[in-house]
Protein backbone atom coordinates (compact mmCIF):
# COMPACT_ATOMS: atom_id res chain seq x y z
CA UNK A 1 0.00 0.00 0.00
CA UNK A 2 1.36 3.68 -1.08
CA UNK A 3 1.30 6.09 1.61
CA UNK A 4 -1.30 8.93 0.83
CA UNK A 5 0.70 11.87 0.20
CA UNK A 6 -1.25 14.28 2.75
CA UNK A 7 -0.62 11.67 5.77
CA UNK A 8 1.67 13.03 7.91
CA UNK A 9 3.92 10.63 10.38
CA UNK A 10 6.18 12.55 12.80
CA UNK A 11 9.01 11.19 13.60
CA UNK A 12 9.51 12.52 17.33
CA UNK A 13 6.51 11.71 20.09
CA UNK A 14 5.71 12.95 23.00
CA UNK A 15 8.50 12.29 26.20
CA UNK A 16 11.37 12.00 23.11
CA UNK A 17 14.88 13.70 23.85
CA UNK A 18 15.69 15.49 20.95
CA UNK A 19 18.76 17.75 20.08
CA UNK A 20 18.31 21.21 18.07
CA UNK A 21 20.75 21.03 15.55
CA UNK A 22 20.91 24.98 14.50
CA UNK A 23 20.77 26.16 18.21
CA UNK A 24 22.51 23.29 19.93
CA UNK A 25 20.12 22.42 22.83
CA UNK A 26 18.48 19.67 24.66
CA UNK A 27 14.94 18.83 25.06
CA UNK A 28 11.55 16.39 25.58
CA UNK A 29 8.93 17.14 23.02
CA UNK A 30 5.55 17.81 24.65
CA UNK A 31 3.19 18.15 21.74
CA UNK A 32 3.51 17.06 18.23
CA UNK A 33 1.63 18.89 15.21
CA UNK A 34 1.43 17.55 11.71
CA UNK A 35 1.91 20.42 10.13
CA UNK A 36 2.48 24.02 11.34
CA UNK A 37 0.05 26.10 13.67
CA UNK A 38 0.71 28.97 14.90
CA UNK A 39 0.23 32.61 12.56
CA UNK A 40 1.71 33.77 9.70
CA UNK A 41 2.93 36.68 11.66
CA UNK A 42 4.67 34.24 14.19
CA UNK A 43 6.36 32.29 11.35
CA UNK A 44 7.66 35.38 9.62
CA UNK A 45 9.19 36.46 12.80
CA UNK A 46 10.40 34.08 14.50
CA UNK A 47 10.90 31.06 11.86
CA UNK A 48 14.00 32.85 10.12
CA UNK A 49 15.47 29.01 8.14
CA UNK A 50 12.21 28.80 7.04
CA UNK A 51 11.24 26.00 7.40
CA UNK A 52 8.39 23.90 5.85
CA UNK A 53 4.94 24.10 7.04
CA UNK A 54 3.48 20.98 5.59
CA UNK A 55 6.04 19.13 7.86
CA UNK A 56 5.45 18.22 11.83
CA UNK A 57 6.41 21.16 14.69
CA UNK A 58 6.90 19.73 17.98
CA UNK A 59 6.30 22.05 21.38
CA UNK A 60 9.66 21.17 22.98
CA UNK A 61 10.37 21.75 26.90
CA UNK A 62 14.57 23.10 26.90
CA UNK A 63 16.94 21.39 28.59
CA UNK A 64 18.31 24.05 31.99
CA UNK A 65 15.56 26.86 30.96
CA UNK A 66 12.04 27.58 31.37
CA UNK A 67 10.75 27.89 28.88
CA UNK A 68 9.25 25.80 26.00
CA UNK A 69 10.04 26.27 21.60
CA UNK A 70 8.03 25.34 18.75
CA UNK A 71 10.19 23.82 16.49
CA UNK A 72 10.31 22.49 13.31
CA UNK A 73 11.27 18.41 12.79
CA UNK A 74 13.71 19.08 9.87
CA UNK A 75 15.52 20.91 12.54
CA UNK A 76 15.48 18.13 15.65
CA UNK A 77 17.12 14.56 16.00
CA UNK A 78 17.19 12.42 18.55
CA UNK A 79 19.31 12.47 21.55
CA UNK A 80 20.99 10.19 22.36
CA UNK A 81 22.36 10.88 25.52
CA UNK A 82 19.72 9.35 27.86
CA UNK A 83 20.12 12.15 30.29
CA UNK A 84 17.05 13.82 32.29
CA UNK A 85 15.79 17.16 31.18
CA UNK A 86 16.20 20.08 33.58
CA UNK A 87 13.43 22.02 32.84
CA UNK A 88 10.43 23.32 35.68
CA UNK A 89 7.37 22.12 33.51
CA UNK A 90 7.88 18.49 33.02
CA UNK A 91 6.47 17.03 36.76
CA UNK A 92 2.96 18.61 35.68
CA UNK A 93 3.58 17.19 32.00
CA UNK A 94 5.24 13.55 32.62
CA UNK A 95 4.65 10.60 34.98
CA UNK A 96 8.50 9.83 34.98
CA UNK A 97 11.64 8.78 33.15
CA UNK A 98 12.43 5.59 31.57
CA UNK A 99 14.91 3.91 29.44
CA UNK A 100 15.28 7.78 28.49
CA UNK A 101 12.52 8.90 27.64
CA UNK A 102 9.62 10.70 29.77
CA UNK A 103 6.17 9.02 30.23
CA UNK A 104 3.56 10.97 29.58
CA UNK A 105 1.02 11.94 32.57
CA UNK A 106 -2.68 10.55 32.15
CA UNK A 107 -3.87 13.14 33.54
CA UNK A 108 -6.25 15.04 30.82
CA UNK A 109 -5.22 18.43 29.52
Amino acid sequence: MTPTPWIVHPHFAPGDLIQHQLFDYRGVVVDVDARFDLSDEWYEAVARTRPPKDQPWYRVLVDGAEQATYVAERNLVADESGAPVDHPWLEQLFAGFEDGRYVPSERGN
